[in-house]
């Protein structure tokens, strides 16, 4: 109860704080950069170089309710094949700017449903990547799988196209929770869709889960949370739920007197990571879970782990290329979305450019502070040798600025001449700490609680 009290008093409990996938943050984008110097920084990777690409989909047979996605929904194929024209388009042009020599390290699809797409397309898409560059040796390829939208023809097509990692989406189990959220999908059709996957010889296994969903008790997160166990994923990404619905609509159809408490919501999440702890999993940053042998449980060891738009990631590459309606580009010299309105993408790739509508050009503080906050949510610590070394700023400046965060949580957390880091008591408050060395000004309205 003492450790409740310091967290509420601090915060915790009222704060809404990004969750730095990127520094600067998505709403900090501007309409400086565009499809011109998307080209410039396209055509500046070196030649050889190994580099990630991410696919959007945005298409869901049925829109669920608590999803903030940028997602459209359609009963019919007739525009996934239209979008699906635009991608080959996207990519033949992705092909002409890229340096020879450029390999694949990571490819994900996501969405959306890219499971949506037949065998056929799936074929014809993955043929299209195909010709832009090929896989490393050691490359990962996965794709963001919906239970109720995958047989065995499009699980023998993405087999065939290299797919090695399956992500799976579970939310929460409980049969009253599903309709609440608008997402009914049982424990059985996940199962079957499990086995599916792995009858075509692909093992590793991403599941997500939620807390903080409408009627949602430890006693029922922790029925979910078995059931998933049951499955052996090698990774989870246990998420708080963002009750956003001046954003995204549709989760105006949740019932919002039933969301828990934020003091329900800490309850809940660490219920679910106990049980995630007691059997094996490693815990990777604020939110995720990975079994010893995982990638992403040997970059942590390793001190590689990192984080971009897809959360956090093993990936070595220094430039990940997003490609489709509003997905996100980031280069060393900065990001670059795409347009987010299908029509306005298809429109600019169909005049022959890229749709690149908003980004953003990294400054010499940038990078500093952008290290910083990586650092804190991948690692929960901050080695000052490294920041010295790579950002040109002072030992002593920069014991300025952890002291003065550390005044700020009350000396809760560790400084010392080797650098800045958060106790596991107090690892609930990491966004809230990387907030303070987060130099945009920030709007609440735009971010999703601290816990």
């Amino acid at each position: 109860m003492k450790r409740e009290t310091q967290l509420e008093r601090l915060g915790l409990f009222d704060a809404k704080v990004p969750r730095y996938t990127s520094y600067p943050t998505a709403p900090h984008f501007s309409n400086t950069v565009g499809s011109g110097q998307f080209s410039d920084w396209i055509r500046a990777i070196p030649a050889r170089s190994d580099i990630s690409l991410y696919v959007h989909v945005p298409f869901c047979r049925r829109l669920c309710w608590f999803c903030a996605c940028r997602t459209q929904g359609t009963q019919s194929d007739r525009p996934i094949a239209a979008y699906l024209d635009t991608l080959k388009a996207e990519l033949a042009m992705l092909r002409e700017h890229l340096a020879p020599g450029v390999r694949l390290s990571r490819l994900h699809w996501g969405g959306g449903t890219p499971t949506l797409l037949p065998a056929g397309m799936i074929e014809e898409l993955a043929g299209a990547i195909a010709e832009v560059a090929p896989f490393t040796h050691d490359y990962e390829f996965s794709v963001e799988i919906d239970p109720k939208e995958i047989d065995l023809p499009r699980a023998l097509a993405l087999k065939k196209a290299g797919m090695n990692r399956a992500s799976v989406g579970v939310q929460d189990f409980d049969p009253d929770i599903q309709l609440a959220i608008g997402r009914i999908q049982s424990y059985e059709a996940t199962r079957d869709a499990v086995e599916l996957i792995r009858s075509q010889g692909v093992y590793s296994l991403n599941a997500d889960i939620l807390y903080g969903l409408p009627h949602q008790t430890p006693a029922k997160i922790t029925d979910s949370v078995q059931k998933l166990l049951s499955l052996a994923p090698d990774r989870v990404a246990l998420y708080g739920y963002a009750h956003v619905p001046w954003m995204a609509r549709r989760q105006s159809l949740l019932p919002s007197d039933a969301l828990p408490t934020p003091t329900e919501r800490l309850a809940l999440f660490e219920t679910a990571a106990e049980l995630f702890r007691w059997d094996g999993y490693a815990e990777i940053g604020i939110d995720h879970f990975a079994l010893p042998d995982d990638g992403l449980a040997a970059a942590q060891r390793a001190g590689r782990l990192r984080r971009n738009f897809q959360g956090y990631t093993d990936d070595p590459a220094n430039v990940l290329i997003g490609v489709g309606a509003s997905s996100i580009s980031q280069f060393p010299q900065g990001y670059a979305q795409n347009a987010s309105a299908t029509s306005l993408h298809t429109a600019a790739i169909r005049d022959g450019q890229f749709s690149t509508a908003r980004g953003h050009v990294f400054g010499a503080d940038d990078r500093l502070r952008g290290r910083i906050i990586e650092a804190l949510m991948c690692d929960f610590e901050v080695r000052s040798k490294e920041i010295v070394a790579q950002h040109g700023i002072g030992a002593a400046d920069l014991r300025r600025m952890f002291d003065d965060v550390n005044d700020r949580f009350e000396g809760l957390l560790e400084v010392s001449d080797r650098g800045l880091s958060i106790p596991v008591a107090a690892r609930p408050l990491t966004r809230m700490v990387a907030r303070h060395f987060d130099a945009y000004v920030m709007s609440q309205a735009r971010h999703s609680a601290a816990i």
